[in-house]
């Protein structure tokens, strides 16, 4: 039996996915069975020549065109038979002990549906970058609860495990977002059980100008307060304070963007 299933979907990520399995497969022990499924899209870019030096019993591998990241997590949310599932973008990686540490937190409280923890941003070449938005998001971790991440999206996916009858409970992650899916995702599991927080650093997030954050992250914002109405509703104060809070946001995301190109072009 499994205690954590990882599913990593994938499109294109030969240039980091062997470092994203590399630092799953680095999860195991003889006592902590962790199975990870690679869910492809149909990459024509050697990923699967990469994946394939990998794959065992415990690590699977299904190429075939999906509708996007969210249509693979839900597919392989549903091959999982573990307590607690989670996904893993392939150019992310885990600190070790990462999972263990977030299950053995979660067996200890039952009424949570989902765990996270510390999640440093780096860059293309693995240093971290942009600490100050990490630490930002830390402020918020003591007074974690349903209405602050309501006002403020301060968790980072890669951090989290949730626990898998929540998950079925809650229901697919919305394949009609392009963006906020994963916030979503963490509104609707709010309603169903609290999240409790892992200390320490988890997992490691990797900013590239093409990644989502990269490249949408105006309309990541946008959808990120739509999910949130949709949960408080318009006239709630700190909904308000959530809309002042992205419009900041972004116009510092865009300063950074500019900030980034034209580093590069010199």
């Amino acid at each position: 039996m499994y205690k954590v299933t990882v599913v990593t979907p994938s499109y294109n990520s030969a240039r980091f996915i062997e470092i994203c399995i590399k630092s799953i497969n680095a999860q195991r022990s003889d006592t902590f069975k962790v199975r990870h499924i690679i869910m492809d899209g149909g990459s024509t870019d050697g990923t699967a020549d990469i994946v394939n030096q990998y794959l065992n019993e415990d690590t699977i591998f299904i190429s075939k065109p999906d509708k996007g990241p969210a249509d693979a997590i839900n597919k392989g949310f549903a091959l999982s038979n573990s307590d607690y599932v989670c996904w893993l973008n392939a150019d992310d990686v885990y600190e070790s002990g990462a999972l263990e540490r977030a299950a053995a937190l979660l067996d200890a409280s039952p009424k949570a549906s989902f765990c996270f923890g510390n999640c440093p941003i780096i860059n293309e070449n693995g240093n971290e970058i942009r600490k100050f938005i990490t630490r930002f998001k830390e402020f918020f971790f003591p007074i974690s609860s349903k209405v602050v991440i309501q006002t403020l999206n301060y968790i980072s996916q890669p951090s989290v495990l949730f626990r898998t009858s929540a998950v079925r409970e809650v229901g697919d992650l919305r394949l009609d977002l392009k963006a906020a899916w994963d916030y979503d995702f963490l509104l609707r599991l709010w309603n169903l059980g609290p999240a409790v927080r892992v200390k320490g650093v988890q997992a490691y997030f990797r900013w590239t100008p093409n990644s989502i954050s990269g490249q949408n992250f105006a309309l990541q914002f946008k959808e990120e307060f739509d999910a949130a109405v949709r949960q408080a509703g318009y006239w709630q104060p700190w909904i308000w304070i959530h809309w002042v809070c992205i419009k900041f946001i972004v116009v510092l995301y865009s300063l950074m963007t500019f900030k980034h190109r034209k580093s590069n072009k010199k």
